[in-house]
């Protein structure tokens, strides 16, 4: 118990900090003052205020905030203030200002996917084969688990991605597949399969040839501009994944009782926390990406929400009308509150009748 509430607070402690340093820090860079930066909500515990800026812990851990200077439009401002006010920034200045938060999460998910890479370097796949579907081009072609792919129309492989990139790549036409089976080499000829997955109705189109891949594979230690390509190209398929599964959410192909909320984070943070600092860090970096990409839902009361009135504004040449803001800000507290309240059932339903 209390490694998992150690370790929960180490990681919301990291990505909260790291979410509000990218307001706070383009927010300086456009000239606006803030007035609190607060790890946590509610009564402040302790900090020190350094020029109008109060850096400040406070009581309740789950979440954070930076309170900026004339941070709402209709607020009464002093004159003197408004060359630093938030509202009287240039629309696109806003923008980025409350667009920097949630990419500040990617930037820490891949700048911790970099030191690990740097690190440990990558674990990577041969292109071996260790299961072919049945009735797929593979399987018609006579291929079977054990055999190893070694080249694609006459392009030597080594990596099972780099396999998987070519065959992806073929369009739907008929490629010749070398293949290594024991001491022999021989060669088949296939047309890969279409295979469309859709992410919030777009269709993303590849090739298959119907195999999974063995677990023969070595580490592979990379430079500093490898590592930096790969944190990039993990982040991105972090980003990917949990799309998907959000979009599967929506879709209802995927069961609501997966949601999970505070306390279940606590107990993954204490388990990856029991193996080492490479796991919890892992763990932060899965979980910084799901936080960007919830925090750009467009939701009033989110970072979305904001954007999407700032880009309202950008269109129509003015702000959205109080009354309407209002309205937005009570129906997406009310949706907060609802999905917190559900995704603690979740959690305790998933701790007493699991």
């Amino acid at each position: 118990m209390t490694t998992n509430l150690l370790a929960f607070i180490i990681v919301l402690g990291v990505l909260i900090f790291f979410h509000e340093l990218g307001h706070f820090l383009v927010a300086r860079l456009f000239g606006v003052g803030v007035e609190k930066f607060s790890l946590g909500f509610g009564p402040r515990l302790f900090g020190k205020k350094i020029g109008i800026t109060d850096y400040r812990v406070s009581a309740i851990p789950l979440g954070g905030y930076v309170k900026m200077v004339g941070e709402e439009p209709d607020t009464e401002i002093d004159p003197k203030d408004i060359p630093i006010s938030f509202t009287h920034k240039h629309v696109f200045k806003r923008i980025l200002i409350v667009a920097a938060g949630p990419f500040f999460n990617f930037l820490l998910a891949a700048i911790i996917f970099f030191v690990m890479f740097q690190i440990y370097g990558i674990f990577v796949l041969k292109p071996s084969i260790g299961s072919v579907l049945d009735g797929k081009p593979a399987h018609k072609a006579g291929l079977v688990k054990g055999d190893m792919i070694v080249a694609i129309d006459g392009t030597r492989v080594e990596l099972w991605e780099d396999m998987a990139h070519l065959i992806a790549l073929s369009d739907g036409r008929k490629i010749e597949v070398t293949v290594r089976r024991g001491e022999s080499e021989f060669n088949v000829h296939l047309v890969p399969e279409l295979k469309i997955d859709k992410i919030f109705g777009a269709e993303i189109k590849s090739y298959i040839i119907g195999i999974g891949s063995g677990s023969d594979g070595f580490v592979k230690k990379l430079n500093p501009f490898q590592a930096f390509s790969e944190s990039i190209s993990e982040t991105w398929k972090w980003t990917k994944r949990t799309v998907t599964g959000i979009a599967r959410l929506i879709k209802g192909t995927e069961s609501v009782k997966t949601i999970g909320g505070p306390i279940l984070i606590a107990q993954m943070a204490g388990h990856y926390a029991k193996k080492g600092v490479a796991s919890l860090s892992f763990f932060i970096a899965i979980i910084s990406i799901t936080l960007a990409i919830i925090n750009f839902i467009p939701i009033p009361v989110l970072d979305g929400g904001h954007l999407l009135f700032f880009f309202i504004e950008a269109v129509i040449g003015r702000p959205v009308g109080v009354k309407v803001r209002e309205v937005a800000q009570q129906a997406g507290m009310f949706l907060l509150i609802m999905l917190m309240i559900f995704v603690f059932y979740n959690d305790i339903a998933r701790i007493f009748f699991n």
